[in-house]
């Protein structure tokens, strides 16, 4: 009896020698045949017990040999089946064909106007300062000239962090500029673009989160006549040559005198649309002379130094040049959106 069953061990393994699958389900088949759970190896281990006690080392040593042999021959049949897969993918291959292309990217709308204007005041000498979004009150605030009772510093406007009245998210890039005169000395020249964030409802007009570009000039003898030409060579450079500007008065805590921006609609070339409401104007900055107060929080003699600053919302000078009528369209990503600017640059 035991003789036979050494037949059988043998002739298992010839079986396995003379299988050639060729295909990967052959192989599979092949797999589940001889060495599955239920296959071919296991039903013979089954005659374990029949084996006599002093040959059932042998039969042990024969049955493991047979299950390595047969993870081998499994395993070379498998690189086998691979290999001539592969040979055959190559030999499909048309290598005169011409490739696919890949779709190309676009910019955000927000990216491309962010990154005009900033082209547009490098002309002028500005460099760029960029600071930290988490600010603390005095920065922020005080070194602006913002007073205690300024509505800007109700927690309605202004996002604090929890359990703190003195750190928030910056509420405009001004604390760059207020950080930038402390540690340097006049003449300065620069813009701030960043991201801001201020406790509003959002709607189709605003948004807790924007963008802003802050522009500062202090320097000896600059006049208010600077920051008109200033601002009328970015609006002529913006929207077109034949753009006029006009100045209205406002009021800004860290400037003085303030006034409030607009240029000739570009839509309708001044003639009246719903743009500018039909009249001929369009709203886009705020700007004025910086108050002495604010030179003297940081540091700068107002009696010898003077200066200009600016300040636009990028997502609102982005929904002019593009005629977006809704800011939430510039933080869905929504691709269908964004891919009509794959041809701007």
């Amino acid at each position: 009896m035991a003789d036979q069953i050494f037949q059988k061990v043998a002739d298992l393994q010839a079986q396995i020698a003379q299988a050639n699958p060729t295909t990967p389900e052959a192989l599979e088949a092949f797999r589940i045949q001889y060495l599955g759970t239920k296959g071919a190896i296991k039903e013979v281990f089954k005659y374990f017990k029949e084996i006599p006690n002093e040959r059932k080392k042998e039969f042990g040593q024969k049955m493991n040999a047979l299950k390595e042999f047969a993870n081998q021959h499994f395993e070379h049949l498998k690189s086998q089946i691979e290999s001539a897969g592969e040979q055959q993918e190559g030999a499909d291959l048309d290598l005169t064909a011409p490739g696919e292309p890949l779709p190309l990217g676009a910019r955000h709308p927000v990216s491309l106007t962010l990154n005009r204007i900033i082209d547009i005041f490098k002309k002028l000498g500005f460099s760029i300062a960029e600071d930290r979004e988490i600010e603390d009150d005095w920065h922020n605030f005080t070194a602006m000239n913002t007073p205690e009772d300024h509505p800007a510093r109700d927690m309605q406007d202004t996002y604090y962090l929890r359990n703190s009245t003195e750190m928030l998210l910056r509420t405009h890039t001004s604390s760059v500029q207020a950080r930038t005169m402390m540690r340097q000395k006049p003449p300065i020249r620069i813009i701030a673009p960043g991201r801001v964030y201020r406790n509003e409802t959002i709607s189709a007009r605003s948004h807790a989160q924007f963008h802003q570009v802050e522009g500062l000039y202090v320097d000896k003898d600059v006049s208010f006549a600077d920051l008109k030409q200033t601002l009328l060579f970015f609006a002529r450079e913006m929207y077109g040559e034949k753009t006029k500007i006009r100045l209205r008065p406002s009021y800004f805590p860290f400037t003085e005198p303030s006034a409030e921006v607009d240029v000739t609609c570009f839509i309708c070339d001044g003639d009246g649309c719903n743009i500018c409401k039909y009249t001929g104007w369009v709203e886009i900055l705020g700007c004025g002379m910086v108050d002495p107060a604010v030179l003297k929080n940081v540091g700068i003699d107002p009696d010898v130094y003077s200066g200009f600053a600016f300040g636009m919302g990028i997502e609102r000078q982005a929904m002019l040049q593009y005629k977006i009528n809704d800011i939430r369209l510039l933080f869905e990503n929504d691709a269908r959106f964004l891919k009509q600017f794959s041809s701007a640059f």
